[in-house]
């Protein structure tokens, strides 16, 4: 499928360093960008939908980090169906597991979290609900499990392994399987804060010092921070990922996007969720997010896009996330909301405000088309263009 999106008024790259991208047209077709620039005749030429941004911005699809999957788009938490296809009506293209931990009676045993992370990675491959990327199945780790465990699921496909839910006798005790876990290409994560669930322990930067995971787990709380004096450590004496999520603590994230910024680390400053949990379903958190380090921490509102897109797809090694030739086909277009006392995305995240949500097309498909279900209406009117297939793209209203 060939899609072309046209007549935008700023696009976002997604790349902090470099974050607005000249020209007013994006074209994707086989389910990658192919150009992004001007409105090209030859590009644009043969494509099965065009779609007049009416002035917008596009940005990369959201990439959540933290997301509690487990099977199907259902969660046993909140007993609440379709919450991943209406996450993709706040933004979010992408989704990634923080580990298969809510399954009721999930398995402990070396074996059993084995093959809980195998079959929660291979029922995603081929299922995207509300055409969302899930990149699930994350190992918790628990005692008993060898680096031969490992190996075994990493070559069933296995890419995640997850500390902080077993049984081991303290935090300090991941650190071996950490090791073998990143020797063998996995991303790596641990749980960050105080406890979050009956049997676990708080993880602080002593721990995660001493681990080395890729990523330090909802870093700012999940939902109880650490120590405030244990994160300009985590910041300068480590090159952990710092995942900021909107179910922790928003004192601490603030700090956080400080401290990284101060001593010139934002590539390593991520954006997530840290949903379905007790904080609830949070389909509109990634941009809730984004306005708080922007409006509340001086962060520019494009700095803190890359961290919900491009930061995450480098540590997470995606092809997502940016807008760019060859990167996958995951946009959204957004615009400053219908009513609202500013007028363009940018400037009204920079206000607080949530940024309206005109259309999102992944792996090139456009999902809807000219009003999310769960935004305000744009400013600007986004609409099909032109459309050569039988299918209808206008989104679910209130």
């Amino acid at each position: 499928m060939k899609t072309a999106i046209t007549n935008l008024g700023l696009i976002v790259s997604g790349d902090w360093r470099e974050p607005f991208v000249a020209g007013d047209t994006i074209v994707m077709e086989g389910g990658a960008i192919v150009h992004v620039g001007g409105a090209d005749a030859d590009a644009m030429e043969g494509a099965d939908v065009v779609i007049d941004a009416g002035g917008t911005t596009a940005m990369p699809g959201l990439i959540d980090s933290h997301v509690h999957i487990t099977f199907g788009d259902y969660t046993p938490r909140q007993k609440t169906v379709g919450y991943l296809e209406s996450y993709v009506h706040g933004g979010v293209t992408t989704a990634i597991t923080a580990s298969e931990v809510h399954v009721p009676g999930r398995p402990k045993d070396p074996a059993g979290v084995k093959a809980l992370a195998v079959a929660a990675l291979k029922s995603f491959q081929d299922y995207r609900p509300g055409g969302m990327r899930v990149h699930a199945g994350a190992v918790i780790l628990e005692p008993g499990l060898t680096g031969a465990d490992l190996a075994e699921i990493a070559a069933q496909g296995v890419w995640m392994a997850k500390a902080g839910f077993g049984a081991f006798p303290t935090p300090y005790d991941y650190a071996p399987l950490i090791a073998e876990a990143r020797a063998l290409g996995m991303v790596t994560l641990v749980h960050t804060g105080g406890s979050s669930i009956p049997g676990s322990s708080g993880i602080w930067a002593d721990h995660l010092l001493a681990m080395r995971p890729d990523v330090s787990f909802h870093v700012n709380g999940g939902p109880i921070a650490m120590p405030d004096g244990d994160f300009p450590r985590l910041v300068n004496e480590s090159d952990v990922a710092l995942q900021i999520c909107t179910a922790g603590n928003l004192r601490t994230a603030l700090l956080v996007a400080k401290l990284a910024t101060a001593a010139g680390a934002f590539d390593r400053v991520l954006i997530a969720t840290d949903t379905p949990t007790g904080s609830g379903i949070m389909p509109l958190g990634m941009l809730y997010t984004i306005t708080h380090l922007a409006s509340l921490g001086g962060i520019p509102v494009e700095r803190a896009i890359a961290a919900a897109t491009g930061n995450n797809a480098r540590v997470y090694r995606l092809n997502s996330g940016v807008i760019a030739p060859g990167r996958d086909a995951d946009v959204v277009l957004i615009d400053a909301c219908a009513g609202g006392s500013k007028n363009d995305a940018l400037a009204g995240l920079a206000n607080g405000d949530i940024a309206a949500v005109g259309a999102l097309v992944t792996d090139g498909v456009p999902r809807f088309v000219g009003r999310s279900r769960n935004t305000p209406q744009t400013i600007r009117p986004v609409r099909v263009a032109e459309c050569r297939i039988p299918q209808d793209f206008s989104g679910a209203g209130h």
